[in-house]
C-alpha cells in the first residue's frame, strides 16, 4: 500500500471511530411525572427547562444519550394513577416526579424503579421514605418544606394586614399534607389573634361561593396551602382574592407574580436543578436508599406592592426590607 493511500485510510478511520463510538453509546431512559401544572403552564416549563439544563451540564442530553418521557396529570388524581402505570411500564432507569399526588401512585406501581421527587411535604410522615437521612426504599429527593413553615404564613398575614381577625385556610383535605398544614396553622392561631377555618379545595366551581361567603363579614384574610390543585387553580384563586378584597398569603412565588399579595416558600425551580444531580448519580449507579432527602436551601419572601395598594394596605417597611423580591 502506498504511503498516501495509507494516510487517507487512516484519516477516514479517525472520522468513523467517534461516530461508531457515539452509535454504541447506551441511551438511558428518564420518565417525568409532573404534578400541579400542564405542558403549557409557564411555571412547569421553567422548572422543566432548569432540570434539562442541569442535566446537560452533567453530560446528559435528551435525544443523544437519554430519552425523556413526560406525563402531565395537572393535579388530577385519576390521571396521576394512569400515567404512573404507563411510565413504569416503559421500564425507565429513573423517574422524576412532583408532588405527593404523583409520588403516591408511582410507589404503588413500583418498588424497584428509582424515583427522585421534588415538592413533597413531610415525606417521612406520609410514609414515602423511612427517614430523611436514609430513605431506605426506591425513592428520595427534595422536601418542599417542613410543616412548621405553615405557621409563618399566618404570622405574615397578620403582619401585612393587622386588621384581619379571621382567616380561611384553603387546603386539599384529600391529601395528608392538606390536613397537616392546617393543623400547624391552627396551633398558632390563638397566639396571633386570628380565628382560622378550613376551606376544602375540591374543584374550581366550589371555590368562588365558599370564598364569597367567608369574606362577607369583613376583617377576613386567606391562606393558600401547598397542593397540586391550588397550583392548577392559582389564577382563579388570585382573581377571587382580589374580587373579595381578601389579603392572602401564598406558599409559592408564582401566585404573587400573577397578582397575589405575598408568598413565602422555597425556590422550586432550584429544586429541579438539584434533582438533576440525583438523577445523574442514580444513572451512574447509586441507589435512592442511600441518598438523603434534602430540605430547601433557600426560602423566598415575595411581595406585590401593587396588590397591597389595591387592598388599601400599607406594607410595613421592615417587611419590604426583608423581601427577596418586591413587585411594584
Amino acid at each position: 500500500m502506498r504511503r498516501r493511500d495509507f494516510i487517507t485510510l487512516l484519516g477516514g478511520a479517525a472520522v468513523v471511530w467517534p461516530l461508531a463510538a457515539r452509535a454504541q453509546e447506551r441511551v438511558r431512559r428518564i420518565a417525568v411525572l409532573q404534578g400541579g401544572g400542564d405542558r403549557d403552564d409557564p411555571r412547569s416549563q421553567l422548572s422543566t427547562a432548569a432540570f434539562l439544563q442541569a442535566l446537560q451540564q452533567l453530560g446528559w442530553t435528551d435525544g443523544r444519550n437519554v430519552r425523556i418521557d413526560y406525563r402531565w396529570p395537572a393535579g388530577d388524581a385519576d390521571k396521576a394513577r394512569k400515567y404512573a402505570a404507563e411510565l413504569v411500564a416503559l421500564a425507565p432507569d429513573v423517574i422524576l416526579t412532583v408532588s405527593s399526588t404523583s409520588l403516591a401512585p408511582l410507589l404503588q406501581a413500583t418498588r424497584t424503579v428509582p424515583i427522585v421527587f421534588v415538592g413533597i411535604v413531610d415525606p417521612v410522615g406520609t410514609g414515602f421514605v423511612n427517614s430523611l437521612s436514609r430513605p431506605g426504599g426506591n425513592a428520595t429527593g427534595f422536601m418542599l418544606f417542613d410543616y412548621d413553615l405553615s405557621a409563618k404564613w399566618l404570622e405574615l398575614l397578620k403582619e401585612i394586614a393587622p386588621g384581619v381577625t379571621r382567616a380561611a385556610v384553603l387546603r386539599d383535605s384529600a391529601i395528608p399534607t392538606g390536613i397537616g398544614q392546617f393543623a400547624v396553622i391552627q396551633s398558632v392561631s390563638r397566639s396571633v389573634g386570628v380565628e382560622v377555618s378550613p376551606l376544602n379545595l375540591r374543584d374550581a366551581g366550589e371555590i368562588e361561593p365558599a370564598l364569597a361567603a367567608f369574606a362577607r363579614p369583613g376583617n377576613s384574610g386567606l391562606i393558600v396551602t401547598a397542593s397540586p390543585l391550588s397550583l392548577v387553580h392559582r389564577e382563579r384563586i388570585v382573581a377571587l382574592a382580589a374580587r373579595h378584597k381578601l389579603p392572602t398569603v401564598y406558599f409559592l412565588r408564582p401566585f404573587v407574580t400573577g397578582g397575589g399579595l405575598i408568598s413565602y416558600g422555597p425556590d422550586v425551580v432550584d429544586q429541579f436543578r438539584r434533582a438533576a444531580g440525583y438523577v445523574d448519580r442514580i444513572l451512574k449507579g447509586e441507589k435512592p436508599a442511600d441518598l438523603p432527602v434534602q430540605a430547601p436551601t433557600k426560602y423566598e419572601l415575595v411581595i406585590n406592592l401593587k396588590t397591597a395598594k389595591a387592598l388599601g394596605l400599607e406594607v410595613p417597611s421592615s417587611l419590604v426590607a426583608h423581601a427577596d423580591e418586591v413587585i411594584e
